[in-house]
């Protein structure tokens, strides 16, 4: 027996471990549930009463979901769960997210000192923003291999664009293959030189169908997805729905051991000399986490683009104490 197939043999239990019982904790919790993904959750938060509460109402979804077990658990559990979603960190406040970094690096480095003294066996997942800075030091800080330490990055970003090129040429989202790399923030880059609908590039679909291609149109659908979640933020002071469906996405890859290929926070590889850096980047998920991040083909403009995110992370993790 290969060590992959004993690895998922020897964990008959798909255990989600959640640090942070606030709106994107809790709304991912449910998103777990409904889905099926796990078929246990265990919810950690500072407030125990206030758990016990949400754990109880999620209780009372399961019969209409789909079988889970959900606890109110410590920091202990994190030592066998096969996924540690951290969500805790500052407020959404409408602004650049890396503007909460000090704060967040607080909270966020007490939390991951607990869940490292429990010497836990499966991957680390970090929603917190700013989360590529804020991944990296929870690598740092964890001593966990780089593999096991990914942050949530540019899933919903590439969700969001892919989401309104869909929208701007009346196709399904699904047969839309975009991406978004670089920061889960201001700097982050839209790569539309290889955005394909049904595999055809976009300027061809659109001669095909003897559309309208404007770059300008593109450039506004790039802008509008960076911007997508502070519009959020200030219609209805946060967002939980779509990053609660990109960690359950992830969660999935990683419990089932997909192999699917999506844009994650993880060590930038060196070959791509932008430094050590995490940041979004296409990345095999498995059941060990990152088995691999993908090389991109970008045009000028867009490696000036990404090398110019990659400087923005690194000067604002220097920010952050990475002792452990």
């Amino acid at each position: 027996m290969n060590s992959s197939v004993a690895h998922r043999f020897a964990h008959p239990v798909a255990s989600v471990a959640i640090v942070g019982a606030g709106l994107v904790g809790t709304t991912t919790a449910h998103a777990l549930l409904v889905s099926g993904t796990a078929s246990e959750i265990i919810l950690v938060g500072r407030d125990r009463k206030r758990v016990e509460g949400h754990v109880n109402d999620l209780r009372d979804a399961a019969l209409y979901s789909r079988p889970t077990r959900i606890v109110a658990g410590d920091y202990s559990d994190c030592a066998a769960a096969d996924v540690i979603i951290i969500t805790v960190g500052a407020s959404q406040r409408p602004h650049s997210r890396l503007n909460d970094l000090r704060e967040s690096g607080a909270i966020l480095k007490e939390v991951i000192r607990e869940v490292a003294r429990q010497e836990p066996k499966g991957v680390l997942l970090i929603a917190s923003n700013p989360v590529d800075v804020l991944t990296h030091a929870a690598w740092k800080w964890s001593g966990l291999p780089v593999s096991r330490v990914i942050g949530s990055g540019t899933s919903l970003d590439t969700s969001r664009f892919r989401r309104r090129i869909a929208e701007h040429y009346g196709v399904a989202a699904d047969n839309v293959h975009a991406y978004i790399l670089g920061e889960h923030g201001d700097s982050q880059v839209a790569l539309l030189s290889s955005a394909r609908i049904a595999g055809t590039s976009l300027e061809e679909f659109c001669r095909e169908r003897r559309l309208p291609c404007d770059d300008s149109a593109l450039r506004v659908i790039a802008n509008e997805t960076r911007n997508g979640g502070l519009q959020i933020i200030q219609s209805k002071g946060a967002t939980q729905y779509g990053i609660s469906a990109v960690l359950t996405r992830i969660v999935s890859a990683i419990l089932r051991d997909e192999h699917a290929v999506l844009t994650v926070s993880n060590l930038a590889p060196a070959q791509m000399n932008v430094g050590e850096v995490f940041l979004s980047l296409p990345a095999i998920i498995t059941r060990d986490g990152v088995d691999r991040v993908l090389p991109v083909q970008l045009n000028d403009e867009e490696s000036g683009a990404l090398k110019k995110s990659a400087h923005i992370l690194r000067r604002h993790l220097q920010m952050l104490d990475l002792s452990p």
